[in-house]
Parts: structure tokens; C-alpha cells; sequence
């Protein structure tokens, strides 16, 4: 047994020191602008993604409070369940996210799709509107992309093929953002 969980962190290790850290900064940069212009942020995703979206939101709302700074509008478009099933029962489950941005997204706005696969038909599809809405878009995937990473303006990719360490990985990307968001907010002295 021990040889997987080697070789499990091992590999972990390994793919996060591949991450893209030029993209990284880049998703801090636009998350703090958008932080400064009051501007929403949605955050999206299913199963584990979807995990991973509601775990940002809650971050990026509360871990980032600062004084002086407007706090973060955040909204975890994964947390209603009774406006997610109406949705997907009433027109169809690819229309779970892009039912929801349609009543609340306004153009400058931050639009957040995690798919391990970049492949889910519902986030591409609230990516598609997000983008002809005037939004920013962000996706965090793994594989090789998958079509989110061409539908998005900035694709972070996590180098690898295993789905656990992916999502293993967009959470600590998750983390590492709202770090670093709150060190710009209270540089240490």
C-alpha cells in the first residue's frame, strides 16, 4: 500500500511544481481589479468542481476582508439547489449555470468555470454566455484543456491526467489565490 501513497505524492509534487505561475499571477491581478471596481465573481463547477467553486466563495468573501478595500462580491452559482434542479428539470442540466448568469452577470464582470475534463457541457455553456455578455473569463481545468481552455480569457491548466490530483491541485490553487489576494490587501511589514 505505502507504493501508492508514494508514488501518489510523488507525482502530486511533481505536477504542482508544473503549474503556470505567469497565469497564476494573472488570475490574482484580475481578481483584485475586479475587487476594486465592485465587480461579481462567479464561481461554477459540478461535482468535485463544484466543491472547489462554493470552497472559493466562501474564501474569496470572507479570508479576504480588508479595511479600506471593498470586500469581494462573490456568488457560488453551485449553492442553490432548489434554483439548480428548476433549471436542469424545467429546460435542460447544460442550462444549470447559464440560467442562473443570465438574471445576474452584467459585462466587466468575473466568470470562474472549474472542469477537471474542460469538457462539461454546462460550464462551457455559461462560458459561452459569460463571454458574449462583456464578463472575464477564467478556467481552471486539467488534462490538456479541454474546449474551456479555448472559450476562456486566461486557462489555467493543471498538467496532469489523474482527476483526483487535479482537483487535489485547483484547490490549492484556490488557497493560493485568497493567499495572496489578502497579502495584497495587508502586505506583511
Amino acid at each position: 500500500m505505502s507504493g501508492v501513497v508514494t508514488r501518489y505524492l510523488a507525482d502530486l509534487a511533481a505536477t504542482m511544481g508544473q503549474l503556470p505561475v505567469d497565469s497564476i499571477e494573472r488570475l490574482i491581478d484580475l481578481l483584485h481589479q475586479a475587487r476594486l471596481e465592485e465587480r461579481q465573481v462567479f464561481l461554477l463547477g459540478n461535482g468535485g468542481s463544484a466543491a472547489t467553486a462554493s470552497h472559493f466563495c466562501c474564501d474569496l468573501a470572507k479570508n479576504t476582508i480588508a479595511t479600506g478595500l471593498p470586500s469581494f462580491r462573490a456568488v457560488s452559482l453551485v449553492d442553490n439547489a432548489a434554483l439548480m434542479t428548476a433549471w436542469a428539470n424545467d429546460t435542460a442540466y447544460d442550462n444549470l449555470f447559464c440560467g442562473q448568469l443570465a438574471c445576474l452577470l452584467r459585462p466587466g464582470d468575473v466568470v470562474i468555470g472549474i472542469s477537471g475534463s474542460g469538457n462539461s457541457p454546462n460550464v462551457l455553456r455559461a462560458m459561452e454566455l459569460a463571454r458574449a455578455s462583456g464578463a472575464t473569463t477564467v478556467g481552471l481545468t486539467g488534462f490538456a484543456g479541454g474546449r474551456l481552455k479555448g472559450l476562456v480569457d486566461l486557462a489555467i491548466v493543471v498538467p496532469s491526467d489523474c482527476m483526483e490530483q487535479i482537483e487535489d491541485l485547483h484547490l490549492v490553487l484556490e488557497h493560493l489565490v485568497v493567499t495572496a489576494l489578502r497579502e495584497r490587501a495587508h502586505p506583511p511589514s
